[in-house]
Order: C-alpha cells, then sequence, then structure tokens
C-alpha cells in the first residue's frame, strides 16, 4: 500500500513538471529566477549565488534543484551616477524521479535601473532574460503502474520505450520590472512583477507536444531597524502558472551584536508560510560578504501522509564582493 502512496505521488509530481515551474521556498535568497529585473540590484561589484533543494527527501529524491548564479554592473562610467546596469549568468538544473527526469537551464539576463532622484534612493528597473532549455527523460529509469504486482514494481510494462533517452529543448524569454525605494542606509522597499514563457515554448516527446503556460509572479519585500542591533525583513510572492497559485508571506529578524570583529556577523532567523502547503523556518549567519541561510518546509497539506510530514531542505549561499571605494546602492537585501 505504501508503495501504491509514494507512486501517486511520484506521477502528480511528474505532471506537475509540464503544469508548474521548479521553485524556491527561499525565493528571497534566488534573485534571477524570481526575476529578471533583480539582475545588477545590489550594493557591491559582483554577486554569486547558489541554491540548493531536496523536496520529499524521503522518496528517493523525488525533486532536487541547483542554481549557481552570478551578475555584476557594467557601463558604470558611460551611465548616470544614479543608475546601475547589470548583467547575470545562470546555470539552472532540475531532476525528479532519482534522475529519471531532468531539466538543464543557461540564462542570460541584463537590467537596467533608472534612478527617480538624484541619490538614486528611488529606482525602477527593467530586466529581460534568455533561457536556453534542455529536458532528457530516461525511460528506463522509470515505472509504470501496470508494473505494480503484489512484490512491488516488478512486472512489464507495456509502454513501449525500449530504454530510449527523450529529449527536447527549447528557447524562451522572461521579462520583470521593479520598484526600489529607501528613505535611509537601515531600510528599503521594493515592489515587482515578473513573467516567465513569454513565448510559451514548445516540449515535443514521440509525437506529444507540450506548451509552457506563461509564469507570473507579483513580489515584494522590505526591511527595516526596529532597535539599534536588530532589523526585521519582510517579503511575500503571489504565482500563478496554467491553473496553480502560490502564495507565500513571512520573515525573518537579523541580529547584528557589537562584536570585536574584523568583519559584520549577523544571525537570522524567522519563518514564511506557503499557504495551505507548508510552514518554513528559516535560519541564516551573514559574515562579512557571505551569507549562508538554510530553510526546511514542514509540510501541512494533505500530501504530509504520502511524505511522512517531510517537506523540502534548502540551501542557499550569497557572496557580494564589497565596494569600497563608492556610495551604498539602495537595494532589496537578498
Amino acid at each position: 500500500m505504501k508503495k501504491i502512496v509514494l507512486f501517486t505521488l511520484l506521477l502528480l509530481g511528474c505532471l506537475q513538471l509540464w503544469a508548474q515551474d521548479p521553485h524556491f521556498s527561499q525565493f528571497f535568497s534566488s534573485p534571477l529566477t524570481l526575476s529578471p529585473a533583480f539582475t545588477g540590484k545590489f550594493d557591491g561589484n559582483m554577486r554569486i549565488a547558489g541554491n540548493y533543494r531536496n523536496q520529499w527527501p524521503t522518496i528517493n529524491n523525488a525533486f532536487t534543484t541547483g542554481t549557481a548564479s552570478i551578475d555584476f554592473h557594467i557601463m558604470q562610467n558611460k551611465i548616470a551616477s544614479n543608475d546601475v546596469w547589470g548583467l547575470g549568468f545562470m546555470a539552472y538544473n532540475d531532476n525528479s524521479a532519482n534522475g529519471a527526469v531532468k531539466f538543464n537551464y543557461a540564462t542570460v539576463s541584463t537590467a537596467y535601473h533608472k534612478g527617480l532622484d538624484e541619490d538614486g534612493n528611488n529606482t525602477i528597473g527593467l530586466g529581460v532574460q534568455l533561457t536556453y532549455a534542455n529536458m532528457m527523460i530516461n525511460t528506463a529509469g522509470l515505472t509504470f503502474e501496470d508494473q505494480l504486482t503484489s512484490n512491488g514494481f516488478t512486472g512489464v510494462t507495456s509502454e513501449v520505450f525500449n530504454g530510449a533517452t527523450l529529449k527536447s529543448n527549447y528557447m524562451d524569454v522572461n521579462a520583470g520590472i521593479l520598484y526600489n525605494g529607501s528613505t535611509g542606509e537601515r531600510n528599503n522597499y521594493y515592489v515587482g512583477v515578473s513573467l516567465y514563457h513569454i513565448t510559451r515554448p514548445q516540449q515535443s516527446f514521440t509525437g506529444a507536444t507540450y506548451s509552457l503556460n506563461p509564469r507570473a509572479t507579483i513580489h515584494a519585500g522590505t526591511y527595516f531597524p526596529i532597535s539599534d542591533n536588530t532589523t526585521l525583513h519582510l517579503s511575500a510572492l503571489q504565482s500563478f502558472q496554467g491553473g496553480a497559485s502560490e502564495t507565500v508571506i513571512g520573515g525573518a529578524f537579523q541580529f547584528t551584536p557589537t562584536l570585536n570583529l574584523e568583519q559584520d556577523v549577523s544571525v537570522y532567523a524567522g519563518a514564511w508560510m506557503r499557504l495551505k502547503d507548508a510552514i518554513i523556518p528559516y535560519v541564516g549567519v551573514e559574515y562579512g560578504s557571505f551569507r549562508l541561510g538554510a530553510s526546511y518546509d514542514v509540510n501541512t497539506s494533505s500530501l504530509k501522509t504520502a511524505s511522512q510530514g517531510v517537506g523540502g531542505i534548502e540551501v542557499s549561499l550569497i557572496y557580494i564582493q564589497k565596494r569600497s571605494d563608492a556610495k551604498p546602492i539602495s537595494c532589496p537585501k537578498f
């Protein structure tokens, strides 16, 4: 009975691959998957980010997702001092069914942030992203319902694949717009909209064609001090794709104790909630130019029976090369 439940869960997950994009609970630590408009929107010379997610780990690596990205500022001596122009690159991998289904993405993005005041404390940015995507299905690594016997998946399937590897690839275009504001060095607020799969690319396998539905996301966030050593960070998103939707909201406290160290140290603690699905505790530590974050999805939906209450383990790491001879840039904190 347990294997039947697990099979059903994996089947639903595979169907989701065509219905909804992979996502991160720590969306606030994955800027280039949230919106192309975040390209270059950081206080520094260069930003390197990495994310890893293992969803439902009790089901033999049902879904694992990883990204690595880099973005930086360009043409700073050629544009207005209160403007920012960013360029970024990202590699993105998403595996399911214990690696039998693999997505690989390579993206390049650019965004221009126009200053709305002399100091650039308020900006509006527009970003675009070009993506090459490749999908592979190793049919030898899949099991089907007609293989299920009293001894497990030991039967012979009637599906005719001959162990072939099915492949599909496409080009895609994404875009985003972002408003960012600040009234001082210790506060910031932003709101934006991103749209992915604008061209509605198609995937074709053995005569069947699937069109990717556009994904629209509204996102917003802020941070502000509540004491000399404590800052509150809040963020939320609402995403729509096909018939699916996702709402995530929450926040974390940043504690910065007074220590006699060469680099500032901050500790983060908080939680986000994916409505009708999971509670997501989050902890993080920031030391100088590095910030490490960890979260865990505590599954609260009806799937918790099959997933045994285990959700997704997620880790993020961001490095920002600081600037020593330039004025600070007002930007969201990722």
